[in-house]
């Protein structure tokens, strides 16, 4: 999942220097929703693994 938010944002960065701005700007706002997720589930796992050894 962190993998495709890093692509997202490469796209979004080579997007932005060849002056596509909505295409740059719609993988930005992607490669944002990715991390956000990655982070939930990341925390949601440390918990469960946390929960699990007790």
């Amino acid at each position: 999942m962190l993998h495709y938010a890093v692509v997202f944002l490469v796209i979004a960065l080579i997007a932005a220097l060849f002056g596509f701005g909505g295409i740059a700007a719609g993988a930005v706002g992607i490669a944002k929703i990715l991390f956000i997720v990655f982070i939930v589930l990341a925390i949601a796992s440390f918990i469960a693994g946390l929960m699990r050894r007790r």
